[in-house]
């Protein structure tokens, strides 16, 4: 084995792992993307309203985000092949039963309780603890790669679901995401890892003398509370979790459920539409990238400003788009979707340099479960304003303006009163506050 742990002198293992990541956060986002062309089609045979389907998809994203932090703990404390084997078999089980469902109330347990439980132990925490678990060097654009799983989701299962739902009904379409699901189980359970010092080696660009990381001890319920205790007490955390509640108002809660029934009411076909929001994939899956590439080059801070200002223009723009011509339509697309998830890498980071690589697990799923907080929010309000008002016009303008206002807060971040730095000593779980 190499310095840096290569096998045969070729392939580092992580490698392997990532790329087994990879495909479990692209089958969660195909289950995560489904309900955008589900809307409609429930309204149509169970009768339902905007604001009924949508609170089935806030409750799955309030719980994809909530369950991170404990996740997280309980990677920690049993592994993280056991924990996602766990994820993907309730995925599959809440998702093939949502084919049998009669009645509203089955909707909110079967696709928010049971699978948003499934998604959100899958969630961006995931992405997170392998690329500080196995990779020193290169930890940006891992991050950025897995973060860009959740737009190549979009790549390929929005048009393949429209189309399923328009030739054979939702119900194909749910049976095709189940499949998938299906398949990744047994890639996990064959190749994935918990740990390089579980092989044999150490991570990605580690020094030759680092110690093994120990495996969590404990209540993994406890370990997860005691993260949340350190970040209430600190500034960063407040302003981290902030601007990434803004973060998912403005896409996974607003643009990821509702773009598609949006662009139907303005005479968009649903698999048009749908292909919209795959191209927003496409550019998303080069900004993520290119972001997880320059947050480990450049101020993480200044990169978020410039991605919430960004983000925010563009959702102004999308009412106006939506009104006109499909060019203009085509334009937020590209501009929005280079935009879309790229957040996440500098947020990775800002959260490893601020509260340490050890804890980076914990702390990050606490701050999105503030990005799915705000998802849910958008989720519902989103839905509930349309039912009430036959519009989305007031929810793509204030998203847009809330954006401006995360671009403020994320510079202040490890700011102190005299205009310092990020500390250089981060703090650890655990220790006194």
């Amino acid at each position: 084995m190499g310095g840096r742990g290569l096998i045969g002198g070729r392939l580092y293992y992580g490698w392997i792992v990532a790329a087994v990541t990879f495909l479990v956060l692209l089958a969660a986002a195909g289950v995560r993307s489904t309900p955008g062309v589900l809307i409609i089609p429930l309204e149509k045979e169970f009768g339902w309203t905007r604001a009924m389907v949508s609170l089935a998809v806030s409750i799955n994203l309030l719980l994809y985000g909530l369950l991170g932090p404990f996740a997280a703990a309980l990677m920690d404390r049993f592994g993280v092949r056991r924990v996602t084997l766990s994820a993907l078999t309730l995925v599959a089980m809440g998702v093939g039963l949502t084919m049998l469902m009669r009645t509203s109330w089955q909707l909110y347990v079967l696709w928010g309780l049971v699978v948003g439980t499934g998604t959100g132990t899958m969630s961006l925490v995931l992405g997170a603890y392998i690329a500080n678990r196995w990779f020193v060097e290169r930890r940006g654009v891992v991050m950025g790669l897995l973060t860009a799983s959740t737009a190549t989701g979009q790549l390929f299962f929005l048009p393949f679901l429209a189309s399923l739902v328009v030739v054979h009904g939702w119900r194909t379409a749910v049976l095709a995401v189940c499949a998938v699901v299906l398949l990744v189980i047994p890639l996990v359970a064959i190749f994935m890892r918990n740990d390089p010092h579980e092989i044999g080696l150490r991570p990605l660009g580690a020094p030759a003398d680092a110690p093994p990381q120990a495996p969590g001890g404990g209540n993994a319920v406890t370990a997860a509370f005691a993260g949340l205790g350190r970040g209430l007490h600190s500034r960063d955390f407040w302003l981290l979790a902030g601007s990434f509640y803004i973060c998912g108002a403005s896409t996974n809660g607003l643009i990821g459920t509702h773009l598609i029934p949006a662009s139907m009411e303005h005479g968009i076909p649903e698999v048009t539409a749908a292909g919209l929001l795959a191209a927003m994939g496409v550019f998303d899956l080069i900004g993520t990238t290119l972001s997880g590439w320059l947050s480990d080059r450049w101020d993480s801070r200044y990169l978020l400003v410039w991605y919430y200002a960004l983000r925010g223009l563009s959702l102004l723009f999308l009412p106006y788009a939506l009104g006109t011509q499909f060019v203009a339509l085509a334009a937020f697309a590209v501009f929005y979707g280079l935009d879309w998830v790229a957040t996440v890498p500098p947020t990775v980071r800002l959260t490893a340099d601020i509260f340490g690589k050890r804890n980076v697990g914990i702390m990050f799923g606490w701050i999105a479960a503030a990005h799915q907080l705000g998802a849910a929010t958008a989720a519902f309000g989103a839905g509930a304003t349309r039912t009430w008002l036959g519009s989305y016009q007031v929810s793509f303008m204030s998203a847009g303006l809330l954006c401006l206002i995360a671009a403020g807060l994320v510079i202040r971040i490890g700011a102190t009163s005299k205009g310092g730095v990020l500390p250089t000593r981060p703090v650890e779980v655990g220790a006194p506050v």
